[in-house]
């Protein structure tokens, strides 16, 4: 008897196929603003002219953003360990894979204070798992380690890499044509191209990267989910992710600018709730009179592009699952 679908896998489906749309609208856009050119200038086969042209830019974008990328092991100042060095850690992760019947992925381990852990890689065979001494030390034994670990190979069971680099695809070419475009201080007569492919691409931008944060949201809630079934307490990773909470909260906005590279992928966000405050007057004591709409923008972003559903409702649903077993 075939299982009905979850409201999570249902809520997925529906974002991947808003994805699609937003693809499609993407190639539309471009080309329809090649073709609009073309025509102007009464050219002969504007229709195709226009087709290869877009494929063409896009490619090229595509590449230029591949070409930019930097290895999130860089990013995270992670070096690879092994059975000798971290025989302990080695254990846990050995143990983890073996019961979601995932690869063993190469461990790396970061000097950084701030609490990391992720996944990295695009296919199970080829996944490294980066964890902080932050995320170690503010840990509690090797149930809560061993939490966080399934939580990060539930990704690579879910093959989320591949998921969300395939969906993220139109995000990230609209923001390399958006963002070169803007690079350009004076587009002169090409602004009759440029001009209306940047409103197209920022428009993909936003529509895109909301749907892909609510992509990314269901993937976190289905590796919390896995990780609570694979260690029988979810109790143990809502304790975790409280514990782990609080280190984010006390640690350095600079520290957490650092690391902001790797927020979308590491098991919490790694970002302020609240953006730095510069008080004003000659004592320091007075709110800048603008500070509600600096507080309302920054709260609008984290609503529309967060990447990681807030906190306390994972912990409240590791609760729920906790009080059903």
């Amino acid at each position: 008897m075939l299982s009905r679908p979850t409201t999570l896998q249902l809520r997925m489906v529906a974002v991947l196929l808003g994805l699609a749309l937003v693809s499609v609208g993407f190639l539309v856009g471009v080309w329809v603003v090649f073709y609009g050119v073309l025509v102007f200038f009464e050219s002969a086969h504007a229709t195709q002219i226009a087709g290869i042209v877009t494929v063409a830019t896009l490619v090229t974008i595509g590449y230029l953003e591949y070409r930019q990328l930097e290895t999130i092991e860089r990013r995270a100042d992670a070096y690879p360990v092994d059975r000798e060095t971290a025989p302990e850690l080695y254990q846990i992760v050995t143990r983890v894979a073996a019961q979601l019947n995932v690869p063993v992925p190469t461990i790396a381990i970061s000097d950084r204070d701030t609490p990391e852990a992720l996944v990295v890689g695009f296919r199970p065979e080829h996944m490294h798992l980066v964890l902080s001494l932050g995320t170690i030390d503010a840990l509690d034994g090797q149930d809560e380690l061993a939490a966080v670990i399934a939580h990060e190979l539930a990704h690579v069971k879910n093959r989320d890499a591949m998921v969300m680099t395939v969906a993220s695809l139109p995000v990230v070419l609209a923001d390399g044509l958006r963002s070169r475009i803007t690079q350009t201080d004076d587009h002169g007569p090409i602004g009759i191209v440029t001009v209306p492919l940047a409103y197209v691409s920022t428009g993909v931008w936003v529509v895109g990267r909301t749907l892909t944060a609510r992509l990314s949201r269901a993937r976190e809630r289905a590796a919390d989910r896995a990780a609570a079934e694979l260690t029988g307490s979810p109790a143990v990773l809502a304790t975790v992710l409280r514990q782990l909470d609080e280190e984010i909260a006390d640690t350095p906005t600079r520290d957490l600018r650092e690391a902001s590279g790797i927020s979308s992928l590491s098991v919490l966000p790694l970002e302020p709730d609240e953006p730095a405050k510069v008080m004003l007057g000659p004592d320091g004591d007075t709110e800048p009179s603008y500070w509600w709409l600096v507080t309302w923008t920054h709260r609008l972003k984290r609503y529309l592009f967060g990447t990681h559903p807030p906190t306390d409702e994972r912990i409240k649903t590791l609760s729920d699952l906790e009080r059903e077993q």
